[in-house]
C-alpha cells in the first residue's frame, strides 16, 4: 500500500509538471499572447545615426519575435553609453520603473542586441529583478527567450557581458594610443576649444584620407590678432614677479575682456563677468603657449557613482595628470606665444614660497576647515594664515583679482584657537537631552569631564553641522540637522579676533 500511494503521487506530480510546462509553452506559442516593449541605445560617441540605429534594433525585435506577440511599447536611450547603469539610463530607469505595476500593459522585454542593452555584469544585476516580476527577456543571442534558471543561457549572458567589456577596453586602448603618436609625431590638433590667445587655422586635407574624401580638414593653432598680446603680457607680468592677483586686477581694470567675453560663441556656459584668479593661473600653467602640441594632461578615470548603491555602476571623473604623464610633441606645432624657457620660469615662480617665518610650522593644519559659516552674509568662511596662527575669514565675495570697493563690508576674522576653546560646550549643549539637566557653575555651564575639541570635530563633520561665527555678537551656533537643534554660545568678547592690520 505504502509502495503504491508513493507511486501514484509521483505519478501526479510528474504530470503536473507537464501540464504546467505544455501551459508556458502555449502561451509563448500562440500568436499575439504575449505583449513586448523594446528596449534599445545608441550611443552618439561612434558616430551613429540615432535614427538608423533605432530602425535597425527595432526591425531585429520585430523579427525575433514575430509569430509570439508584438510590441506595444519602447524605451531607446539616445547618448548613453553601455557603461552606465541601468538606473542611470533615462529610459532604461523608466523601464526598470514599470516592472513593480501590475497594470503595465506587457509581459516581456525585448532587445535587438546585447550590447545595446547590457554590459559587463548588468545582466547579472538585472535578470533577478526582471525574474521577480515575472518578465520575460528575450533576445537574438538566445534565439528567443532567455532562461533564468538554464546553466547555458547564464554562462551565455557572462560571456557576452566579458566580450562587451573587453569592445570598450580594446577602443580606449587602441584610440589612446593612436592620440598619443599623432600628438608625439604629427602634432596634430586632437580637437577641442583652442586655448585663449589662438584661433583655428586649415591646415589642408585631413591626412586620413577616408576622411579627407569625406570633406574633413585637419586645423592647426594660429596666434589670434586680438588676444594673443594678452597672453605675452600675462607671462611678462608674472616672470617680473606679480602675483596671480595683481595680474587678474589689472586686466579687469582694463576692461579687458576674460577669455569667455572674447569667444562667447565657444563659452556660452560661462559668465563672462570678468578676470579671475583661476582664469590667469590656467593660462600660465598651458604648455601649448610654448608651440609645441600637448596631450594628456588630464586623464578620465571612474568610480562608482554611489558607493551605497553598488548597482548604480561607475561614474566618469576627470583628473590632472603630473607633467610626467603629458605627452608632447617632438617638435613644434604652430607658433608660439611664449618662449619654452619663460614658460618653465614661470611654474618656478608659483612654486616659490620663501622662508617660513620663524616660529611658523612648516605644515599649516585648519582643523575647523569647511565648518565655519559667516554670520554676516552665509558664505562658508576660508582658512587663512594670520599672525603665525590658523585663522578664518569671511571677504563677503571679494576676491583679490576684484578693484577695492570702499562700501563693502570689512572682512571678518575669527582665530581657530579661540574656536576650539567653546568646542566641549557646544558639544555639550547638542548632545544635552533638556536644558534643566546640565549643572550650573559660576563660569556658566559645566563642561568637565566632556571630550577634547579633537573629537568634537569628528562629531561635527559625522552629523554635518556647521558652526556660524557672529562677529557682532562674538557667539557661535551650530546647528544639527538631524535634531533640528540649535544651540549658541557666547565667547568672551576679548576672542573677537581684529584683522591682521589692527593685531599687534
Amino acid at each position: 500500500m505504502i509502495m503504491t500511494a508513493q507511486g501514484e503521487l509521483a505519478g501526479w506530480a510528474e504530470q503536473s509538471a507537464r501540464r504546467r510546462a505544455g501551459s508556458l509553452a502555449a502561451k509563448d506559442l500562440v500568436p499575439g499572447r504575449l505583449r513586448f516593449v523594446f528596449y534599445g541605445r545608441v550611443s552618439t560617441e561612434d558616430w551613429q545615426d540615432p535614427v538608423t540605429s533605432r530602425a535597425r534594433q527595432r526591425e531585429q525585435a520585430e523579427m525575433l519575435v514575430r509569430g509570439r506577440g508584438h510590441i506595444v511599447g519602447e524605451f531607446f536611450d539616445v547618448g548613453e553609453s553601455r557603461t552606465v547603469a541601468w538606473a542611470r539610463r533615462p529610459q532604461a530607469a523608466a523601464l526598470v520603473a514599470q516592472l513593480a505595476d501590475p497594470d503595465r500593459g506587457w509581459d516581456a522585454v525585448v532587445i535587438g542586441e546585447y550590447e545595446r542593452a547590457f554590459y559587463g555584469s548588468q545582466y547579472a544585476a538585472m535578470a533577478p529583478l526582471f525574474e521577480h516580476y515575472g518578465v520575460q527577456l528575450w533576445m537574438p543571442e538566445t534565439g528567443g527567450r532567455v532562461d533564468y534558471q538554464s546553466e547555458h543561457d547564464e554562462k551565455t549572458m557572462t560571456v557576452l557581458g566579458l566580450s562587451s567589456k573587453r569592445e570598450i577596453t580594446r577602443t580606449s586602448i587602441r584610440v589612446r594610443t593612436a592620440m598619443a603618436a599623432q600628438t608625439r609625431e604629427q602634432g596634430r590638433y586632437l580637437g577641442g576649444r583652442p586655448p585663449y590667445g589662438y584661433r583655428l587655422a586649415d591646415a589642408g586635407p585631413h591626412p586620413n584620407k577616408a576622411h579627407a574624401a569625406w570633406g574633413r580638414r585637419a586645423h592647426r593653432l594660429d596666434p589670434d590678432p586680438a588676444t594673443a598680446h594678452v597672453v605675452r603680457w600675462i607671462f611678462a607680468q608674472r616672470l617680473a614677479g606679480h602675483s596671480v592677483a595683481r595680474i587678474a586686477r589689472a586686466l579687469n581694470e582694463a576692461t579687458v575682456p576674460c577669455p569667455s567675453a572674447a569667444d562667447p560663441a565657444r563659452n556660452p556656459h560661462r559668465t563672462a563677468a570678468g578676470w579671475t584668479l583661476g582664469t590667469v593661473t590656467t593660462i600660465l600653467s598651458n604648455p601649448r603657449y610654448t608651440g609645441h602640441q600637448v596631450w594628456n594632461r588630464q586623464r578620465t578615470d571612474t568610480e562608482l557613482a554611489d558607493p551605497g548603491n553598488v548597482t548604480l555602476g561607475h561614474k566618469s571623473v576627470q583628473r590632472w595628470n603630473l607633467p610626467d604623464g603629458w605627452v608632447i610633441s617632438a617638435r613644434p606645432a604652430h607658433p608660439a606665444l611664449v618662449s619654452e624657457a619663460d614658460f618653465i620660469a614661470a611654474q618656478d615662480v608659483n612654486a616659490v614660497r620663501g622662508p617660513v617665518p620663524q616660529g611658523e610650522p612648516v605644515l599649516r593644519r585648519y582643523l575647523l576647515a569647511g565648518l565655519l559659516a559667516c554670520g554676516m552674509c552665509g558664505r562658508r568662511m576660508e582658512s587663512a594664515w594670520s599672525n603665525g596662527k590658523a585663522a578664518y575669514r569671511c571677504r563677503h565675495g571679494r576676491t583679490s583679482a576684484m578693484a577695492p570697493d570702499p562700501g563693502r563690508p570689512k572682512n571678518t576674522y575669527v582665530r581657530e584657537d579661540k574656536v576650539l576653546s567653546h568646542l566641549p560646550a557646544l558639544h555639550f549643549l547638542l548632545t544635552s537631552p533638556a536644558v534643566r539637566a546640565r549643572r550650573r557653575t559660576r563660569a556658566g555651564a559645566d563642561v568637565r569631564g566632556t571630550v577634547c575639541p579633537g573629537e568634537v570635530i569628528g562629531y561635527l563633520r559625522e552629523h554635518e553641522i556647521t558652526l556660524t561665527w557672529n562677529p557682532a555678537a562674538a557667539a557661535l551656533q551650530a546647528r544639527a540637522t538631524e535634531t533640528a537643534k540649535t544651540v549658541t554660545v557666547k565667547t568672551d568678547p576679548l576672542t573677537r579676533l581684529r584683522s591682521p592690520s589692527q593685531e599687534g
